[in-house]
């Protein structure tokens, strides 16, 4: 991959660490077996990143019901396939 081809955080992006420098990593130098390896590791990442998005959302409702607040809608992000989520927008 050159470097012209890989995604640039932005400015709010690169407020999350290790998971921006990977971003940026060239993949070249990485077998098949290497790349599906790393690819179900990220898988499992996204998976436990929405489980923890849930779960804090729950925890705000339930703060918000018990303070009083109006209830903001948490809506979960929409189901995006893995492949997307690497892809620079356009």
């Amino acid at each position: 991959m050159d470097d012209d081809d890989r995604p640039r955080p932005g400015p709010s992006e690169r407020q999350f660490g290790a998971a921006s420098l990977l971003s940026g990593e060239s993949l070249d130098s990485y077998s098949l077996d290497e790349l599906d390896a790393r690819t179900a590791l990220l898988e499992a990442e996204i998976s436990r990143c929405a489980a923890h998005r849930q779960k804090s959302a729950a925890h705000r409702l339930a703060a918000d019901a018990l303070f009083g607040k109006a209830p903001s809608s948490p809506a979960a992000p929409a189901a995006v396939p893995s492949a997307d989520l690497f892809r620079r927008p356009s």
